[in-house]
């Protein structure tokens, strides 16, 4: 372990990858997380504890987060040629210059023009306002089978969550849910709509969550394990 700026690194096989250090007052002891996309580890500990014990046990952990580097999933860029899932299916992305700038989906083709040096942040930011559309559609569908009123509802990037729900109504998602098959963006929803009636994770909540969605919840939480790091490694 040594330290370039002020960032902590940890160099692993050669490879050297920063040590994001934060502090958590509910925290009781030290957590470590591997962020594939970004190449970093993310360290959470005590409020109170030391940073450099922490680190120390940080540095222990290289076992782990070699068998996390062995299991990386390949980033998938947003460029012509790539296959990306949108909705559960394989898009092929499909450029030509003459074609409508704004993205097109049709059965396993994705088609976007204009022009090219500017097409992977414009697909990321077409994504994000499908995301943030059929979410808010959805969230107001499931809401309204119990009455139910949403503040607001918004989009990020969280790496830990795909959705969470404030007590004054307030929901937001990963916008990466609109990759995922509808089945599985739709269980989040009816789980964060299920908040508004039961702020936690009781017997009540989880029949909320099943009668809001209508079937078994269970799946959609297996395809998010599975494949939630895929999601993760789209990225313009």
């Amino acid at each position: 372990m040594f330290r370039a700026k002020s960032e902590p690194i940890l160099e692993i096989d050669g490879q050297n990858l920063p040590v994001q250090v934060r502090r958590y007052a509910q925290a009781k002891g030290y957590r470590l997380r591997y962020d594939a996309v970004r190449g970093a580890l993310r360290l959470s500990m005590p409020m109170r504890g030391s940073e450099r014990d922490a680190l120390q046990w940080a540095c222990s952990q290289q076992d782990w987060v070699k068998s996390q580097m062995a299991r990386t999933v390949t980033a998938q860029r947003l460029e012509p040629g790539a296959q990306i899932m949108v909705e559960g299916v394989e898009r092929l992305i499909v450029w030509e210059k003459a074609l409508a700038r704004t993205p097109k989906l049709e059965e396993n083709r994705l088609y976007v023009g204009g022009p090219e040096e500017s097409l992977s942040p414009r697909l990321l930011r077409w994504l994000r306002r499908h995301a943030l559309a059929t979410l808010t559609n959805e969230t107001h569908e499931f809401a309204a089978k119990e009455q139910l009123k949403v503040a607001s509802v918004r989009i990020g990037d969280p790496r830990s969550r795909w959705g969470s729900c404030s007590a004054d109504g307030n929901i937001r998602y990963s916008w990466r849910l609109i990759l995922a098959p509808p089945h599985v963006r739709r269980a989040t929803v009816a789980h964060e709509v299920a908040h508004l009636l039961h702020m936690d994770h009781s017997p009540a909540f989880h029949a909320a969550h099943a009668r809001l969605l209508g079937e078994d919840t269970a799946p959609a939480r297996v395809w998010l394990k599975a494949h939630g790091a895929a999601l993760h490694a789209v990225m313009a």
